[in-house]
């Protein structure tokens, strides 16, 4: 039914005329029923039948081949037209046949243009047939042309909003369809974000725990060659430290590819007993100062992260460039937060001119959880490292 209909047609509609058409073909048959019984025996009779023959076997080839090349739905609009001229002249059941084919018009016409063009012809070949045979009377004015004005203006009417009843069908259903579309747009940008967030967090990790591991053991195992000679005993302690730094990021790295735990070994204890031990560990491998205020704090698991990955890079970068003698660590709770400060002596760098990763992992790190990093250093007068973490962020003490 929904070719019948045409391109605007839907669910509700083929329903609704799949029903029509059922008592449609119900109506023929009375009208065949009525013609035959109560006419009177001749050619007009027969020529009645005919008519309306011609116009349900018209229907029935489009009910039931809707895309044949011979019977199309304008050629059958257009037997229709004739014959309710022709019942109109024979003064046979031509008002039963209009009001029972007022949705055909909407039905086969395809376009509202095309519907109201054939029913027009319909009204005049209706009203032209009945004057032919009752002439100028009261009887046509009086009875045809009235009840022929009135079943069209209502077949009108009905057909007129039927068909906005359809667009807004079309119109929802559009509407709908452009949703999902969106909705699948949306869901498929959320999952390549929610990727790359995934890939730029392992990145991080990587780089924060890793990385830096792998530097210190270079750089340890580097110290270690060059005083095995001179210092036998310092090298030994720094392949102590090599092999302590390797099982660290042998744990490290089973935590990041098993998703178990907590990284760094955030996961228990203080965060300033940690930030000891990786200070200690610091001057011992390096031989600097270090200088730790830590106040004794207790955070939730996000925040020790946060703090152990501030401190491992920028000790890291303390390490690789600053050629500093002294290292300042402050660990501190603030009105408006946690705050960790780190400070060197070394040759400080221009922080516009900085490219490398840390620093802005850092950044994001910190941002992830309402907090902020600020970054003040300049050439020959060291660098500061100031990270905030507030209230929100970081739980309760």
């Amino acid at each position: 039914m929904t070719a019948l209909a045409g391109p605007s047609a839907d669910a509700f509609w083929s329903t609704s005329l799949h029903r029509w058409n059922t008592v449609c073909w119900v109506l023929f048959a009375a009208m065949a029923v009525g013609i035959a019984t109560m006419g009177r025996p001749g050619g007009s009779t027969y020529a009645a039948l005919a008519l309306l023959a011609g116009v349900a076997l018209g229907f029935a080839v489009l009910l039931r081949f809707p895309g044949n090349p011979v019977v199309r739905p304008h050629g059958y609009l257009t037997v229709l037209v004739l014959a309710l001229g022709g019942l109109a002249y024979l003064r046979t059941s031509y008002a039963a046949l209009f009001m029972v084919t007022l949705p055909h018009y909407w039905m086969f016409g395809r376009t509202p243009r095309a519907s109201m063009g054939f029913l027009g012809l319909a009204t005049a070949g209706t009203l032209v047939g009945s004057w032919v045979q009752q002439g100028w009377s009261a009887e046509f004015f009086g009875e045809t042309t009235v009840s022929t004005l009135i079943v069209v203006a209502v077949g009108v009417l009905i057909g007129l909003w039927a068909h906005a009843v359809v667009e807004q069908s079309i119109e929802r259903a559009r509407l709908i369809d452009e949703l999902k579309r969106t909705q699948e747009q949306l869901s498929e940008a959320h999952q390549r974000q929610g990727a790359a967030d995934e890939r730029e967090r392992m990145a991080r990790e990587i780089h924060d725990t890793l990385a830096q591991g792998f530097a210190s053991i270079v750089v340890l195992a580097e110290a270690a060659r060059a005083g095995l000679a001179a210092d036998p005993g310092r090298s030994a302690r720094q392949l102590r430290s090599i092999e302590s730094t390797a099982r660290e990021n042998l744990a490290e790295a089973r935590e990041l590819v098993g998703s178990a735990g907590q990284p760094g070994g955030a996961a228990a204890g203080s965060v300033d007993r940690t930030l000891r031990r990786i200070l200690d560990r610091f001057a011992e491998d390096t031989g600097l100062t270090v200088e730790a205020e830590l106040a004794d704090l207790d955070c939730d698991q996000q925040t020790r992260i946060a703090l152990l990955r501030c401190t491992q890079e920028s000790l890291a970068n303390v390490r690789k460039h600053a050629r500093a003698s002294t290292v300042g660590v402050i660990l501190a709770r603030r009105p408006y937060g946690v705050e960790l400060e780190i400070t060197d002596d070394g040759t400080g760098f221009v922080v516009e001119a900085s490219t490398g990763f840390g620093l802005d992992g850092m950044r994001k790190r910190l941002a992830e959880l309402g907090g902020r990093l600020t970054v003040t250093s300049s050439v020959g007068d060291g660098t500061r490292v100031l990270a905030v973490v507030p209230p929100g962020g970081e739980g309760a003490a």
